[in-house]
């Protein structure tokens, strides 16, 4: 019984693909977390502003769409 060429190529690449997951390095550790807080995000009247308005130009949307 002689293999068949693709067996054997999918037996070579599946050995080679394990032995360079296997060579990778260690991940490094993460970070040392600080003693400053990341700065917050605030929320400003532009900011809802823009929220409203995108709502009531969806609704716009959905209500004349058929129209």
């Amino acid at each position: 019984m002689i293999p068949r060429p693709k067996k054997i190529l999918t037996v070579i690449l599946f050995l080679l693909i394990s032995m360079v997951c296997v060579a990778q390095k260690d991940v490094p550790p993460p970070p040392q977390p600080s003693d400053v807080p990341p700065p917050g995000l605030s929320l400003g009247v532009s900011t809802i502003a823009l929220l409203l308005g995108g709502l009531f130009y969806g609704v716009k949307v959905l209500l004349f769409r058929n129209k």
